[in-house]
């Protein structure tokens, strides 16, 4: 495979087990900086656990994870200071429901980061707004909608200043009314110039948005390209099956 020499993330050779289960199978990808690949496929097809392994939740038994020239897979990595670069937004929203709005956003910062309290929360403040929750500070999760609460999860992201961001089907516990309004803000971070690795199931969206789209399989990739190619010209059966039924 033809590399990047600018990715902002690699995967070379990357393999994954739980234990007698073989999850990624010799994943090799490049993300190009200020670029968002949409990764799609069906439910256990190792999205998510490619996403996961990423930023260390979980370790890779074999392989490769590049960010920039570092790699992150490195057994003396510091895994605090590759999630202040590599931020990351769950599908539960993953809030502290006995912490307010800005107590959420402004947690890592303050813990990890060690900023004070003032710098933290006008951080916080910049990025609420920018997320459209400005007056949502002392709220807690409970009183806000699901798309809302996701705002703040992704709010508290950006937060850390991550020079790459994970989503991992990050709409699919919500509402569909609620879906739009994150997808338009997940749409206006790629216009921005933020490198995104996106796992999905919304296809519109990810015809409109990715530069690079990527199928997986049981472990695998097996096509990629950009969308329009890989959504009207699939080469393999197991895409054409996949697109079927989803479009």
């Amino acid at each position: 495979m033809k590399t990047d020499p600018k990715a902002a993330v690699r995967f070379i050779d990357l393999n994954k087990s739980y234990g007698a289960v073989h999850v990624l199978h010799d994943i090799n990808l490049d993300v190009p900086e200020a670029t968002t690949t949409c990764i799609i496929g069906p439910s256990g097809s190792g999205k998510s656990t490619l996403l996961r392994c990423t930023n260390l939740l979980e370790r890779p038994e074999a392989g490769k994870i590049m960010i920039g020239d570092e790699e992150a897979t490195a057994r003396d990595t510091n895994i605090d200071k590759l999630r202040e670069r590599v931020g990351m937004v769950f599908q539960h929203f993953c809030l502290f429901n006995h912490l307010d709005v800005m107590d959420n956003v402004t947690l890592a910062l303050r813990k990890v980061r060690k900023m004070g309290r003032a710098q933290a929360e006008a951080l916080a403040m910049e990025q609420l707004d920018a997320v459209g929750l400005k007056g949502f500070e002392r709220r807690r999760p409970a009183d806000l909608s699901g798309g809302q609460q996701q705002r703040v999860a992704i709010a508290r992201s950006l937060a850390m200043q991550p020079a790459i961001m994970l989503f991992d089907e990050a709409t699919s516990a919500l509402d569909p009314e609620l879906v739009k309004g994150v997808l338009e803000l997940m749409g206006e971070l790629a216009k921005s110039g933020m490198t995104m690795i996106v796992v999905t199931h919304e296809m519109r969206f990810a015809r409109e948005v990715a530069g690079r789209l990527v199928f997986m399989d049981k472990g695998r990739i097996v096509e990629q390209g950009p969308p329009d190619e890989v959504f009207d010209q699939p080469k393999s059966p197991r895409l054409q099956h996949f697109l079927n039924q989803v479009l």
